[in-house]
């Protein structure tokens, strides 16, 4: 068992907060000066998003400058809430820290999981009795999630809290699951077919949905593997436009049957994949 005291360390953030500070304070930035936690907002949101891309691409350079960006919204709206004498940094990190500990009490303290599944599970009692220690009306484990989630994230993230109570495929059953895809899929062409707009969106929800319960089931990150699709389609319909142009025919004035579309883009396709074994 490690004791909690071995891993407190000081705080390693009086720079960044200082400058925050100093930035905020009067005769500092004037911009700085005008942002409030509602203005912050879609910044979080930004520097997020960008981390993201940032490890998407493996771009160690971009991910480190990224995470500074996103350390920083996290610094100023600590500054933040400090000015309307809420919290501070301090707060922030003595929460987070007292949470970890609260809730890996298999490193911490005398439960067993003998892997990550019943960590999970450990995980999701741990936070349920959190959610009744704070009196909130709803306790469901899925109330956690929240609404301001890209929807492919938040579907992730809800199959993954429900297996994590059991609620889920069974192990060894595969079929299953591509059966349940085939018969979303059908259901949303027999909407399709009737031209009903309100029920093709409510099948293709359903259709999509599918597709992430299968990438959870073979733990495959759906989001990660969505964000490769539009990666290699960006870059197969960049060079398509790139051999257009050399052709002295531009993609964009439109003039392209879809016969030769589609052998641009076959075309483009081989070219990647050449260059990619090389």
């Amino acid at each position: 068992m490690i004791n909690p005291k071995d891993v407190q360390g000081g705080h390693y953030f009086d720079e960044i907060v200082n400058i925050i500070e100093v930035l905020r304070a009067p005769g500092g930035c004037p911009w700085d000066r005008e942002q409030t936690l509602d203005t912050l907002r879609s910044s979080i949101t930004e520097e997020a998003y960008e981390l993201s891309d940032a490890i998407s691409k493996k771009d160690f350079n971009d991910i480190k400058e990224e995470a500074g960006d996103l350390l920083l919204q996290v610094v100023f709206a600590a500054s933040l809430a400090k000015s309307e004498n809420k919290f501070d940094i301090k707060d922030v990190i003595r929460a987070v820290c007292d949470k970890l500990i609260r809730r890996h009490p298999h490193v911490f303290g005398e439960v067993n999981a003998s892997d990550s599944t019943e960590v999970l599970k450990n995980w999701e009692k741990i936070k349920e009795k959190e959610r009744e220690d704070k009196h909130k009306k709803d306790l469901s484990i899925l109330s956690g999630v929240p609404d301001g989630l890209p929807p492919l994230l938040k579907a992730m993230k809800m199959q993954a809290k429900a297996a994590h109570v059991g609620f889920d495929w069974p192990d060894n059953q595969p079929e299953d699951l591509f059966n349940k895809l085939s018969e979303e899929i059908n259901e949303f062409k027999e909407a399709a077919a009737n031209k009903d707009a309100d029920a093709m969106e409510d099948e293709l929800g359903d259709v999509l949905f599918m597709a992430a319960n299968i990438g959870h089931y073979f733990k495959v990150d759906s989001d990660a593997a969505l964000s490769r699709a539009c990666a290699k389609f960006k870059a197969r319909f960049t060079l398509m436009e790139e051999l257009a142009a050399q052709a002295g025919r531009p993609i964009y004035k439109g003039d392209y049957s879809l016969s030769e579309l589609d052998a641009l883009w076959d075309k483009a396709k081989e070219m990647l994949k050449a260059k990619q074994g090389e």
